[in-house]
């Protein structure tokens, strides 16, 4: 326990007050900004060794004084002045100021810490010319009831080189400004109240002191608190009201003339003071010769001390009634304004005053009254010496004093000399620090009733060195010492709160910082704290001697190479010879938190110290140290008892045989389960050597024990494990290798509830469960050790009757309900659920019961129990199925019983789309291996891979045991939505978002596809959906990748993906809407053990909650997703909306149940010209993807051969011909040679005749090219070309065979295109000659050998 310097807060934005009050230096280069960039401050580093010679610097070079004076910190030539209670700091300089308030925020770490912000800023001068010389802090008592010692607001006061005194709040609002002297300010002090320690010392009242330099001023406190409260309150109203401020009155002040001296910088009020009977006897006669007379009572008289020249410190006494407050001129303010107000009021009447009088009026100076002379009564003379300040101590009795010889001296201020001179501290900063006598740290044998002892501690602040030091007064030694560096300002307030009295502050904790150290270039506030001891002198001081033992033994325990014979010896050694009780009891518990130290050597000392107070006079011994002695002693007598137990033990008993017997069954039909949750489980796994089982540390084994009220309890703690503990005591009783008799009569005999024992070894039991599946005696030891803890003393209620719920099994089972160690749980609630039908069974023969009645509600309980876990182990062992590699499904997740049931209806339907979605499975093969178990058919074809026929099984078993919970619907709508959940985390994956639709269309009920389509829709798909629209229409065509992620969110790809999914879903959505009315609502359903399962609503029950959409509306977004969708994939140019009339495109991307205002009746032509135009040009690009597949050879999908399809569903809802779209695809088909496609689309068409015509032409052009435009014209083909008829030959050669795609088809192709064109034309068709004439071409040139 020393002294230490602890940062409380921090200052922040100090370069905006730098850049506010240094306008000048905001002027500087960018290499110079980039250089401060880091540091908000900067410091002089090239003289760190100064401090050994302080006047060394004065003989250096000129350059160097300039380059020093450049690089000292700004804030060294501001005012500073910090509230005591540290939550306003006031930094000025000119006639600029900054206010800083304090504001609590959290840092990283999570704790919350005070930082100072600025909160106003702003120019104080009112005078021209005039600067702020001095800046006080006052902060204002509350006056309300629930106060408890925390101000109610912070009054700033601040002196000006005018001689003008103004009173600011912490918002830079004036309250009142008075001139008092027309000299400037010095320094502004305040003494605030103090509680007197003793009955006999006079009552101090609270003032304000204002130094001039040949004058002192001072206000009394009371009035002053008064009249700030008073302009705090009328500067509130009439800013509410919007009107002028009322000018207040003046402060009664007193004024003294101080003479007698050169020279005053500093002062210090130390109250009114009386003299003693001896004292005022001597003054007279030094005074008044030897004849004086002396008055019956001494006079009462305010003390002041001031520093400075000539002499070097004076000492001044004004006799109370000397001086009456200085009132005349505020009798002539009040006059004045009377006077004024009627002149004013005449003038406007008579219009007689004009603007200049008014401006000369506010212009004249108040009238300053003169001093009352108070002479110096003496002083401590030094020619050559000049005060520079002095800091009152907090007790009034002494002072500090700094001198430009770079002296410190302590001054006696009731005696007037001076006791005490430190040298080396120029330019020191002081302040003073008081500590009290903390409850308990006096021997109260010695003196019991004396009141608590006060110390003063002076702090000293050297910047030429950079240290800091505290000095213990008046003769005492240096108690600390810190390196700080050379740029901090130590902030001494040397007052608390104002208005504080002896009645208000009864009860109240007045939290104030006495000495505040601020580091200009950090920026961190930091209070010292000095322990009380430190001011007692080593001589006298019992507890400073214990405090070195108690190091020595703390320096002894850090060694690690030590003797264990050496260390006891030293160890009691220094425990014997400690005399306070709190350090003998640190010091014993630092040894037992020792991790090096043996048990034998704790054990020697705690014994060993136990018998020493045991020997002692037993009133003179402390009771609690004794206690923890005898505690401790215990704890290690216990510790080496359990460590000697571990011993093999090669002779079970045959009770362990008959009490594993019992239970074969039961493990007999867990056994497949358990044994395929081993194979699980038994995957190598990463391991630290601190989580290997080695044997229990003593230091960890006393922590987690205590004894309470004579009972050895386990201690509790949010955080802490008792799995090392647990197993320390059980598991040699569960690995077979210690006597399970010993340890449990051990144990007992050690004062352990059964409770704790039971929680310990559930504990072990549940969280080494590899360890417990690999032993096979540890269900026999289990059941041994169940037994035993239950027949224990208070295990089981004495009035337990076997038909009310005990609250030791319900213990049992609410552990194993909570464990995620399935397998161990199960163990434990069969083995428990066996040890309490024994006892229940034992009972009923001793109570002479019949068989039937030994069926009990305990018993119910174990079964409702066994079922659930049974069933979390079936689930945990599905849930355990490793990733396929290179999935992304996340960790594997556990379960148990409680997470189950407090994840409500759903849980366990979650968990399995969970794995699902892990694994990866297509929704077709869950289809499959959810119907061959509704039908219990076996697999006819086994898999190929064993990790997918694994993955069945276990399916398979949980769906067995979950059948209302995994029922199809309800599987599928999880799945459903765990995809799409996944989707809309990685969006870029498009295949989570189209296994959702496709397990969204395998729900048989329609109630709950709406729900979840509906659900999908509005949650995750209408925003992008909409963004999608909104970019192609900007656009006009589909986007690139780079737009797509911008406003979409995923590339063009996964786009592409994402509209046809829409597509999906909406038509999903509408079938289900549709079959709504012709089924009834299912009813949600789980198993009977699981009906208490409470918790969020799941997604079924959501799904059924959700209302009818609006069928139309539905009906309108799917169109507009399958034309995106086609834009997308054929890369058309579309501007979706303009697609649609003002109507459409009001209705999109609203909430699908509302009703909307549709498009109805014949549309405008040209927007139906548009749309027909668009569809056209999708079958076209199908038909080029089509002929590219076909192409390459790549084999097309069904889903890819549905456009013409979508075309023409589409054309009824945006009222374009169908026949037309149909003839155009023909056209297109046979343009790309696919002419047995065209073929089928052609029965089809309507108007034939039309189609023959456009077939024609199309004809003429794959003719014209064979005949004319092939670069194999043959003389043949010429001959065919001569013979035709010239009406014919013309024609062809009008003809562009480049329109045609695929222009080099086959003959035979052409001839039935040809006899197909004939077929469809009639024969007084105008062109029907022209077709007979190309089947003669035609046939002709397939005679051509």
């Amino acid at each position: 326990m020393s002294c230490c310097l602890l940062e409380f807060g921090r200052v922040q934005e100090l370069r905006q007050v730098r850049d506010f009050l240094f306008p000048k230096q905001n002027q500087s280069g960018p290499e110079e900004k980039k250089a401060q960039a880091e540091n908000e401050l900067t410091w002089d580093d090239s003289d760190w060794d100064s401090w050994e010679n302080p006047d060394s610097k004065e003989d250096g070079s000129q350059a160097e004084e300039e380059e020093q004076q450049q690089s000292s910190p700004w804030l060294q030539d501001c005012v500073l002045s910090l509230s005591p209670c540290s939550d306003l700091l006031v930094i000025a300089r000119e006639h600029k100021a900054g206010f800083l308030s304090a504001k609590w925020r959290t840092d990283e770490s999570g704790q919350e810490e005070m930082a100072l912000t600025v909160s106003w800023s702003g120019t104080l001068s009112a005078e021209e010319g005039e600067c702020i010389s001095s800046v006080i802090c006052i902060p204002l008592a509350s006056q309300k009831r629930s106060s408890t010692g925390r101000p109610d607001w912070t009054c700033i006061v601040i002196g000006f080189t005018s001689g003008y005194v103004r009173f600011y709040t912490e918002s830079g609002v004036l309250l009142l400004a008075q001139l008092l002297h027309e000299d400037p300010v010095l320094r502004l002090k305040c003494r605030t109240y103090e509680i007197p320690r003793h009955p006999g010392v006079t009552e101090q009242h609270e003032e304000l002191s204002i130094l001039y330099p040949a004058a002192l001023v001072t206000i009394d406190g009371f009035s002053l608190f008064q009249s700030l409260r008073a302009c705090r309150n009328q500067v509130a109203r009439a800013a509410a009201a919007g009107s002028d401020v009322i000018q207040p009155p003046p402060l009664a002040y007193k004024k003294f003339g101080l003479q007698d001296m050169d020279t005053i910088t500093d002062h210090c009020s130390l109250g009114i003071t009386t003299l003693s009977v001896f004292d005022q006897m001597k003054n007279a006669s030094i005074l008044g010769g030897f004849h004086a007379s002396v008055k019956g009572s001494p006079p009462a008289m305010s003390h002041y001390i001031t520093v400075g020249g000539g002499p070097y410190t004076g000492f001044y006494y004004a006799i109370e009634g000397s001086s009456q407050p200085l009132l005349s001129h505020v009798a002539l303010a009040v006059a004045s304004k009377l006077t004024s107000a009627l002149f004013s009021a005449a003038s406007g009447w008579l219009g007689w005053k004009s603007k200049n009088e008014e401006e000369s009026v506010q212009k004249q100076k108040p009238k300053v009254e003169p001093a009352t002379p108070l002479p110096v009564r003496f002083g401590l003379p030094d020619s050559r010496r000049h005060g520079e300040s002095i800091c009152l101590s907090p007790c009034n009795t002494m002072a500090g004093v700094t001198d430009d010889f770079g002296r410190v001296t302590l001054l006696d201020v009731a005696r007037g000399i001076a006791i005490r001179m430190w040298k080396g501290y120029r330019d020191a900063q002081l302040g003073w620090v008081q500590v009290s006598e903390a409850f308990g740290e006096r021997d109260t044998a010695t003196s019991p009733s004396m009141p608590r002892r006060h110390a003063q501690f002076l702090v000293i602040y050297a910047p030429r060195r950079g240290i800091l030091e505290v000095w213990g007064t008046q003769h005492g030694p240096r108690v600390g010492a810190f390196t700080v560096g050379k740029h901090c300002r130590l902030l001494y307030a040397g007052h608390r709160l104002m208005g504080v009295n002896s009645v208000t502050s009864q009860g109240w904790q007045i939290h104030t910082q006495q000495v505040c150290l601020f580091d200009l270039v950090s920026g961190a506030l930091r209070a010292i704290t000095i322990p009380f001891h430190l001011a007692l002198s080593d001589k006298k001081s019992e507890r400073a001697k214990d405090m070195h033992l108690l190091r020595r033994l703390t320096s002894l325990l850090r060694s690690r190479e030590v003797e264990p014979a050496l260390l006891e010896s030293e160890a009691q050694s220094v425990l014997l010879d400690i005399k306070h009780p709190a350090l003998k009891k640190q010091a014993l518990e630092s040894l037992l938190s020792n991790k090096n130290a043996p048990v034998s050597c704790l054990t020697g000392v705690t014994r060993a110290l136990l018998d020493s107070l045991k020997e002692q006079d037993p009133e003179a011994v402390d009771e609690s140290l004794l206690q923890f002695c005898s505690s401790q002693l215990k704890l290690l007598q216990l510790y080496k008892d359990v460590q000697l137990l571990h011993t093999p033990d090669t002779s079970p008993t045959e009770t362990e045989h008959l009490s594993l017997s019992g239970i074969e069954e039961d493990l007999a039909r867990v056994r497949p389960v358990l044994q395929r949750y081993t194979e699980m489980n038994s995957r190598p796994s990463v391991s630290f050597a601190q989580d290997s089982g080695g044997p229990l540390p003593v230091r960890t084994f006393l922590s987690q024990l205590d004894w309470v009220n004579g009972e050895l309890k386990v201690i509790k703690q949010p955080n802490m494990d008792w799995t090392q503990l647990g197993s320390f005591l059980f598991w040699g009783c569960l690995s077979g290798q210690s006597v399970l008799q010993r340890v449990c009569e051990t144990l007992q005999e050690s004062g352990i509830s059964p409770q704790q024992l039971l929680s310990l070894l559930l504990s072990v039991w549940l969280n080494r469960e590899k360890e417990i599946l690999k032993c096979s005696d540890a269900v026999s030891n289990l059941h041994t050790l169940l037994s035993t803890l239950s027949s224990m003393k208070g295990a089981v209620e004495e009035s337990w009757d076997g038909q009310c719920v005990s609250t030791w099994w319900q213990q049992v089972r609410t552990t194993c309900v909570q464990s995620e160690s399935a397998a161990a749980a199960l163990l434990a609630a069969l083995v428990a659920q066996r040890v309490a039908k024994s006892a229940i069974t034992k009972l009923a023969e001793s109570k002479f019961q019949e068989e039937w009645e030994c069926v009990s509600l305990e018993l119910e309980q174990w079964v409702l129990c066994i079922k659930q876990l049974e069933d979390v182990l079936a689930l945990q062992t599905l849930l355990c199925l490793p990733p396929p590699q290179g999935s992304t499904g996340g960790a594997v997740s556990r379960c148990s019983v409680k997470t189950l049931l407090e994840s409500g209806r759903g849980g366990v339907a979650d968990c399995v789309s969970k794995l699902i979605f892990r694994q990866g499975m297509p929704p077709d093969l869950l289809r499959d291996i959810l119907q061959r178990r509704r039908k219990n058919q076996t697999t006819e074809q086994p898999l190929q891979q064993g990790e997918e026929e694994r993955l069945e099984e276990l399916l398979e078993c949980v769906c067995q045991r979950f059948p209302n919970s995994l029922s199809l619907d309800v599987l599928f709508a999880h799945c459903s939505w765990e995809h799409v959940v996944q989707w809309n985390k990685d969006p870029e994956v498009g295949q989570y978002l189209e296994r959702s639709v496709e397990f969204l269309k395998m729900i048989s009920n329609p109630h709950i596809q709406l729900g979840i389509s509906a659900m999908m829709w509005h949650t995750f798909i209408v925003k992008r959906f909409s963004a999608a629209a909104f970019l192609m229409e900007k656009v006009g065509k589909a986007p690139k990748d780079r737009l797509c992620r911008r406003d979409v969110g995923m590339g063009d790809a996964a786009v592409r993906s994402f509209l046809g999914s829409c597509v999906q879903l909406l038509q999903a959505l509408m079938e289900a809407d549709s079959g709504v009315e012709d089924v009834s609502a299912p009813d949600m359903c789980v198993e009977e053990v699981w009906n208490s399962a409470e918790g969020p609503v799941s997604i079924v029950e959501l799904a059924m909650d959700q209302r009818s959409v609006h069928y139309p509306l539905v009906q309108h977004h799917c169109v507009l997703a399958s034309l995106l969708h086609a834009a997308m994939t054929f890369s058309l140019r579309l501007k979706p909306l303009s697609l649609f009339d003002s109507k459409g495109k009001n209705a999109f991307f609203r909430d699908l149940i509302s009703i909307q205002l549709l498009p109805s009746g014949d549309m405008d032509p040209n927007l139906v010209a548009v749309r027909q135009e668009f569809l056209m040009n999708v079958l076209t690009g199908w038909v080029k993807a089509l002929a590219d597949a076909e192409e390459n050879g790549v084999k097309h999908s069904g889903t890819e051969d549905t456009w013409p399809s979508v075309c023409m569903e589409l054309t009824s809802l945006l009222q374009v011909n169908t026949d037309i779209l149909r003839r155009h695809l023909v056209c297109e088909l046979y343009n790309q040679g696919l002419d047995l496609r065209a073929e089928e689309v052609i029965m089809e068409v309507e108007d034939k005749d039309v189609l023959g015509s456009q077939l024609l032409v199309l004809m003429g052009q794959r003719l014209s090219f064979s005949l004319l435009h092939s670069q194999s014209q043959t003389k043949p083909n010429m001959e065919l070309l001569a013979r035709l008829p010239p009406t014919l030959c013309t024609w062809l050669k009008a003809m562009n065979p480049s329109e045609l795609r695929c222009p080099s088809v086959p003959l035979s192709q052409s001839s039935r295109l040809i006899n197909k064109v004939i077929e469809m034309l009639p024969e007084n068709h105008t062109q029907y000659s022209f077709a007979l004439n190309l089947l003669e071409a035609v046939d002709s040139l397939q005679a051509e050998p």
